[in-house]
């Protein structure tokens, strides 16, 4: 399992009808996300600047993506969520990780 991390930027005049979005996502969006490797799924939104930091855990971060595109749901929802976007925003990539705690931990355990 790895850990994956994307940022996205959302419209500043669109903040508060993003969250809200979020606050329901619809149950078809939900089953769809966790049927194809989206695990442990968060959104993070910095409200001063619009960046939303996602954060999940998957297998193969590559195929939950394409497996998630496949998917009637993933069309509909991408349509509703595009005018909140800046269209500055590039495909989802994820992040290299550069520190994490536990491995660094572990390593100090090993002699």
């Amino acid at each position: 399992m790895h850990r994956i991390c994307f940022l996205l930027h959302v419209r500043p005049d669109r903040l508060d009808e993003y969250r809200t979005a979020h606050e329901a996502v619809w149950p078809e969006m939900l089953e769809a996300l966790k049927a194809t490797g989206w695990n442990d799924y968060s959104l993070f939104l910095e409200e001063e600047t619009g960046l939303v930091v996602g954060v999940l855990d998957t297998v193969d971060f590559e195929a939950a993506q394409a497996a998630m595109a496949a998917t009637d749901v993933d069309a509909k929802w991408q349509a509703s969520m595009a005018p909140y976007f800046a269209e500055t925003d590039s495909p989802v990539t994820a992040l290299p990780r550069v520190f994490h705690l536990e491995t660094q931990l572990a390593a100090l355990a090993t002699p």
